[in-house]
Order: C-alpha cells, then structure tokens, then sequence
C-alpha cells in the first residue's frame, strides 16, 4: 500500500505596518522587498506564521477567523494557499513521513533570531496583538526569554552570527563550525568541498547524523516565537 504524502506549510518573512498620509497598512517583508496582501492572504499568512501546519490544520484555524473577520472569501483557501506559496511568503515541504516533509519544508528556508533585532521584535510584537488577537499581557509574557535547549542554543548562536539556512546549519553542527561570523568563514568552514553549494546543500545533509536533532531545534525555535523564516 503506498503511503500518503504529507505536505507541511510555515509563513515566510515579518510583518510590518507601513503609514501613509491615507493612513496605514500591513506587508510583509521577505528579503528586504514588500508583499502587500489583501485580507484573505494576510489572514492564511498569520495563521502560518510561527507555525508547521498541514492542509486540514490550516483551514481548522482559518474557518472560526473567516467568521470572526467576516472576510471576503476571493478564492478558496486551497487557491489562496497555493498562491501564497507561489508568491514564496508560504513555504511547502513535501515527504513520505512527517519528519520528512519537516525537514523538506525547513531545510532551504533562512533562520533569522528575532532577539538580534530590536525593529523586529517590535514588528513581530505589533503583529501579535494587531493580527493574532494576543493580549499585550500575553504577548509580553511570550516575548520573555524561554530557556533552550543545548541543541536550540547552538543553532541560535550560530544563526546570530550569519544568515544560515538550517542545512548550512546542520552542516556547521557536522563539523564542529562554532565561529561564522564573517562571509569568509562561512565559505571556507561549509563550501570548501567543491560539491557543496547553497542549492544543493539540503539534499547534501539527508544523510547528516546531525539531522534530525538540528531540524527539530530549528521547528522548536518556530514554535516558541523565537525565529522568523527568511529566503535569499
């Protein structure tokens, strides 16, 4: 019998708010460059955002806020998901395994700590209340620094020196890498092997020891609001 495959979705950038002389309106920033988003697509994003949902999890959270927003349905969730991805501000894993589809969905996508940017924890804390519903009380008790584990300390000092996709960080974890805090080092420490490049560097660590407790690290960092996902 073949098994089904799973598909897992997570939101991609921060949230900003941008004033006019018209007034204000939310965007999205991934790499630099803003997404605008009609309210449809802004509320499938915040569902994802620090977030690893499949399909059927998706639309369980996006049915009671469809209601609650009393938003205009422009295309169904299925097409509004699908276009979010395309527009790369939702990314997709695919695998034959939850685990599988975890790693396909993290392994390309940039981990950027939200404690290295005032602007952004300002954005992000903004986001929480404004988008989520989140109390200030509760989102201030969110913010406070979780203690983490050893795995989740070593991915976070290392993310805080450079912007690492979790397989260069799987690789950094392989080697033993503690200091990338220059594009040399980054270089010279991950791609000196003449296979290895950016592109490739997921399929490279498929077979890392280090796999799977660094994947799970980095979907643990998702989960307790102490990470953004990030595309070059």
């Amino acid at each position: 019998m073949k098994m089904r495959r799973r598909t897992l979705y997570t939101a991609v950038g921060h949230f900003k708010k941008v004033k006019t002389q018209d007034g204000a309106y939310p965007v999205v920033l991934v790499n630099r460059q803003e997404y605008r988003m009609d309210p449809q697509e802004m509320a499938v994003w915040s569902i994802l955002n620090w977030r690893l949902l499949n399909a059927q999890c998706v639309e369980e959270y996006y049915e009671p806020m469809f209601r609650a927003l009393m938003l205009e349905e422009r295309r169904t969730l299925e097409n509004c998901l699908g276009r979010l991805v395309t527009r790369g501000l939702v990314a997709a894993g695919h695998g034959e395994t939850d685990f599988e589809a975890l790693y396909d969905l993290l392994s390309s996508l940039y981990v950027v700590p939200i404690s290295t940017s005032l602007p952004l924890r300002t954005v992000t804390f903004l986001k929480m209340i404004l988008l989520d519903g989140v109390s200030f009380a509760r989102a201030k008790q969110i913010f406070q620094k979780a203690r983490l584990s050893e795995g989740e300390a070593r991915v976070m000092a290392l993310a805080r020196q450079a912007l690492l996709s979790t397989a260069e960080l799987i690789r950094c974890v392989d080697l033993g890498v503690t200091d990338v805090s220059s594009d040399d080092k980054v270089m010279d420490a991950l791609y000196s092997d003449a296979d290895a490049t950016s592109d490739n560097m997921g399929d490279l660590m498929r077979s890392s020891q280090s796999r799977g407790s660094v994947t799970l690290s980095v979907a643990n960092l998702c989960l307790h609001r102490q990470i953004i996902f990030e595309r070059v």
